[in-house]
């Protein structure tokens, strides 16, 4: 595989990896940080600082935009849940496990 070919297979699969986001907004970001030690907003933080390389008119929330495949506010009115004792809980205990984001 050319160094083009991988950039290609890797951006068809972060690609796919948004969509399947955007399909199930029912999975909540505090769930994914505790499971998974990065959400939603550390996609769009990563995406927002590889972006802002090309075009340093990028910002945060057109990642956001992108990540989320609508503003955030829209996202939090319409799928964002208050999160439960029990939820942050497991989110203080998976803070080692967080994604480390540099600056965006």
């Amino acid at each position: 595989m050319t160094k083009e070919q991988q950039t290609q297979a890797e951006a068809a699969a972060f690609r796919s990896l948004i969509a399947h986001l955007q399909e199930h907004s029912e999975v909540q970001n505090i769930d994914l940080m505790t499971l998974a030690g990065f959400c939603r907003n550390c996609l769009s933080k990563w995406y927002s600082a590889e972006a802002k390389k090309l075009d340093p008119g990028f910002d945060y929330a057109d990642a956001q935009d992108f990540v989320y495949g609508m503003s955030i506010e829209d996202w939090k009115r319409d799928f964002q849940t208050s999160a439960s004792d029990e939820q942050m809980e497991r989110y203080e205990n998976s803070k080692p496990r967080h994604a480390k984001i540099s600056s965006y």
